[in-house]
């Protein structure tokens, strides 16, 4: 399925094109490895007359869950209690950890998603929620959501049981133009050799399936390093079993570090930074002028390099563009946000950008590889 950067519409998410129902009908709906529920806006939701909007009447495959239901009941935990009679149809309110939330009804439906040399595949049964009222901003220059949380009832969930208990997906550049697409697909990841960046191997780690980080995908980081030196951070800080960890949430465009590890990363890239001119810009706490005075171009300043050292010996070491961020014209800024202690770090969409990341939930294990992205 094409996948492409929403940044032309001023936002931080991904978006993937969807079709769904019989006939299918086409949406454009955000990539989340945070969310179990994938949902579209319905024919009632707000202001649905100025944009793409489901109709499940129309869908020949719509299947209403009925509130009665042990799916309703049991399986979707943010379903909601009420349920007027046995038929009426399943209520949700999901929530989001931004605050943002949707509300509706939930059933299931065909999806049609497209695979390699212009084939397609029908998937039958896809939990789809219809939703009629929504709030959050993110929200607004999209159709809804795919889930691509670790979850049975996630998208990412029913397409990986179809093919080989895998799913994969590659972000090209957070600031690309919307006509730069890539792929978000169920099965073995394989980009086009065209995609591939020289010296980025493929690397691999476990993949933590753990109830309490649930629906994200945990790794766990053994330490940080910038320009090769590790830092000074408390392992506890990368321990579930004490309060930490960390996920991969492609639905979060800023990489956020808890307190202790912000602290000895971002004190580490600043201190090689000093030389630049600071400038305040929010929500950044380290913005720097990356302007020369002489010639008004960008000044030749070596940005330090910054690698995640993750278990089973696999190292993740974006380009610098992924954590010293183009911010505004002639200011770049170190982008990343400091999280509470105790609490979870989370490794956001443009640390992930430029990186073919493969999914293995059957065997538990990550593979990522550098690549360009766009086919």
């Amino acid at each position: 399925m094409p996948l492409s950067s929403g940044a032309y519409t001023g936002t931080g998410q991904y978006f993937v094109r969807f079709r769904v129902g019989t006939p299918a009908q086409p949406f454009l709906l955000v990539a989340d490895t945070g969310s179990d529920l994938t949902w579209v806006k319905c024919r009632s939701t707000a202001a649905a007359a100025e944009g793409r909007v489901f109709r499940p009447d129309e869908s020949r495959t719509w299947a209403p869950i009925p509130c009665s239901s042990n799916t309703c009941t049991a399986s979707l935990p943010f379903s909601l209690a009420a349920c007027p009679t046995p038929g009426s149809p399943c209520s949700y309110d999901y929530r989001y950890k931004d605050g943002s939330a949707a509300r509706g009804t939930v059933g299931t439906d065909s999806a049609t998603i497209a695979l390699q040399q212009q084939r397609r595949a029908k998937l039958r049964g896809v939990v789809l929620g219809c939703t009629t009222s929504y709030n959050g901003d993110s929200f607004l220059a999209s159709d809804g959501v795919l889930s691509l949380g670790y979850s049975n009832i996630s998208f990412a969930s029913h397409a990986a049981s179809r093919f080989g208990g895998r799913f994969s997906y590659c972000l090209v550049d957070h600031l690309a133009p919307r006509n730069a697409t890539s792929a978000c697909a169920g099965g073995a990841a394989s980009p086009p050799p065209a995609t591939k960046v020289p010296g980025g191997g493929a690397r691999q780690t476990p993949l933590l399936l753990d109830h309490r980080m649930h629906p994200f995908y945990a790794v766990s980081i053994n330490g940080v390093s910038v320009d090769g030196e590790l830092l000074k951070i408390p392992r506890r800080v990368w321990d579930i079993e004490k309060g930490g960890g960390a996920i991969l949430d492609s639905g979060t465009s800023l990489t956020v570090l808890v307190s202790p590890a912000y602290r000895a990363v971002v004190g580490a890239l600043s201190k090689k930074l000093a030389g630049l001119p600071r400038v305040a810009m929010d929500p950044f706490d380290y913005c720097y002028n990356w302007t020369s005075p002489e010639t008004g171009e960008d000044v030749a300043v070596a940005v330090p390099e910054l690698a995640l050292h993750l278990a089973g010996s696999a190292r993740l070491q974006p380009p610098a563009k992924s954590y010293v961020i183009d911010a505004a014209p002639g200011v770049k800024c170190i982008g990343l946000q400091e999280g509470e202690w105790p609490g979870v770090s989370v490794i956001g969409n443009i640390l992930q950008q430029e990186h073919l990341w493969e999914f293995d939930i059957k065997n538990r294990r990550l593979r990522f590889k550098r690549s360009r992205c766009t086919q």
